[in-house]
């Protein structure tokens, strides 16, 4: 109350102050012009009830919130040191942006990570390196089981799921622009197809989440006839099931209605202007064996193409489960995408992103060993896709025993994301995550295209040479020993010693 009359006496001071100088001075007339809207937002604070700063603190409390508002930016660019900063902090964001550019990549004056801090990895070198010339400096992986008649040859790295509509047209012409010159797989994510994915003539995986869009009736089923339309299309090389994601398992794919525009709604066969919410499961299937029979059936309707699953593990006997069917089947998918934990997407609830799901890590750990347990590993690859974003994470990976990765944000670094964190509010600033016509417009798809590209080229690349550093000529060859984490200040494992692998087939003896 003392600040308000304080304010209320200073306000009748200045407004008398110059009320008597302009009798003099008319000219002085023109300081109302600043001096009223202030003292009205300064009267406004005081009468308005949802802040209390303000009434308390008229005007001054105003700056509380301006600060607030700008406290990432602040953190980001001033606060945070290369290596603190999250989700992605700024020595991986800096070694993405230099790999997109095609610049100088390579770092002075050694490491700043604490290699003595618990968690350091690092890989165990050869001195009897793997000359270049014998390496694959374009490693493949060839995806497609006995029941797969179209075969895709895949690159070692290619862009995770990400739909349009989450991202903008033009974020997705240059992703799949990259695609098409580097030769790698672009994923659709679950928003479907659109001429945007289809344009460039990149390579696509299509994902149908729980939502079927694209391949939807009316009432939000799924659709074989529209299915089939665009799963036969030359651009199509894989289809995905989206079991659940790592940003957000359990939970169904959002998009806000700020973004759901006529395009998008018509892509997606759905109402537009209107909040877009998958449901958590789907209802074509509703246990192990309905999978098994949706993968059969989407692999005929595609002619042949390979079939697969997304995946974030959860409850482990469900995976199990999973397992058994495809023996009972005698149907098994062509690929498995395991999701971590850690994965991120533009719009996902706080408790679903931090504290449901499995890490990649230990899920692709779990997922490599029970397929082998099974006897089902040679016949099905397995993608991980989950924060990979320089050639060490995908060697990690591969060590582990996936066969390729995705990697989602990475490619959106390489598309000009600066890492605002405004994906789920259309207010991105450099036009990847928004569909604001404006902000769009400023992302030149070109230039994009080639950088997007030249992340891709420049992670493999390096990927290569650290495989020939370890000694061997093929990512076949990394296994888990190949990598190893401090536990301790005094103790050191490899991956093999913290993760022993399973004998091929040691399960089957346990099926009931």
């Amino acid at each position: 109350m003392n600040v308000r009359r304080f304010f209320i006496s200073i306000s009748i001071f200045v407004l008398g102050g110059i009320g008597a100088i302009a009798i003099a001075w008319p000219p002085i007339l023109w300081t109302l012009i600043l001096v009223i809207p202030i003292i009205i937002m300064a009267i406004f604070d005081m009468v308005q009830t949802k802040h209390t700063i303000r009434r308390n603190f008229p005007l001054v409390g105003r700056f509380r919130y301006m600060l607030e508002s700008i406290r990432p930016e602040l953190m980001q660019y001033f606060v945070e040191t290369d290596t603190e900063g999250r989700p992605i902090n700024r020595l991986f964001r800096s070694l993405i942006y230099q790999r997109a550019k095609d610049v100088n990549d390579t770092m002075p004056f050694g490491t700043q990570k604490d290699v003595y801090k618990v968690g350091y990895e690092w890989m165990g070198h050869s001195i009897y390196a793997t000359p270049q010339a014998k390496i694959n400096h374009d490693p493949r992986i060839t995806v497609g089981g006995k029941d797969c008649e179209q075969p895709y040859s895949a690159s070692i790295l290619n862009i995770s799921a990400m739909s349009f509509g989450a991202l903008s047209y033009r974020a997705v012409l240059a992703m799949n622009g990259g695609a098409k010159k580097g030769g790698f797989a672009h994923n659709t994510g679950e928003g479907s197809v659109s001429p945007y994915h289809l344009k460039p003539g990149g390579d696509l995986v299509w994902q149908i989440g729980t939502g079927y869009f694209g391949c939807r009736t009316p009432e939000g089923n799924f659709c074989s006839d529209t299915f089939k339309t665009m799963a036969t299309r030359d651009n199509v090389k894989m289809i995905e099931i989206k079991l659940s994601q790592g940003a957000k398992p359990g939970h169904g794919g959002i998009l806000p209605a700020i973004k759901n525009t006529e395009e998008i709604a018509k892509i997606r066969h759905v109402k537009p202007h209107t909040d877009v919410i998958s449901p958590p499961s789907h209802s074509a299937f509703d246990s192990p064996e309905g999978l098994m029979k949706f993968i059969a059936q989407l692999r005929e309707l595609s002619g042949g193409k390979p079939v697969g699953f997304k995946i974030c593990i959860g409850k482990k006997e469900e995976f199990d489960d999973i397992c058994k069917a495809m023996i009972s089947t005698g149907i098994s998918p062509d690929f498995i995408t395991v999701d971590g934990g850690e994965g991120g997407t533009g719009a996902a609830p706080v408790e679903f992103s931090n504290s449901i799901g499995m890490p990649l890590r230990d899920a692709l750990v779990f997922v490599v060993d029970t397929l082998r347990g099974y006897g089902l590993k040679k016949d099905i690859r397995v993608i991980a896709s989950g924060k990979i974003l320089t050639g060490f994470h995908i060697a990690r990976a591969l060590a582990l025993g996936a066969d390729m990765v995705n990697s989602a944000r990475a490619m959106m670094m390489a598309t000009g994301c600066i890492q605002a964190l405004q994906c789920n509010t259309n207010t991105c600033p450099v036009g990847v995550a928004t569909q604001n016509k404006h902000l769009i417009r400023g992302l030149d798809v070109e230039d994009k295209t080639q950088r997007v590209y030249n992340f891709h080229k420049e992670t493999v690349k390096s990927f290569v040479e650290l495989l020939a550093a370890t000694g061997v000529e093929s990512p076949k060859d990394l296994k888990r020993k190949h990598i190893n984490r401090r536990v301790s200040m005094k103790e050191i494992l490899t991956y093999e010693d913290m993760f022993p692998e399973v004998e091929e087939g040691s399960l089957l003896s346990y099926q009931d």
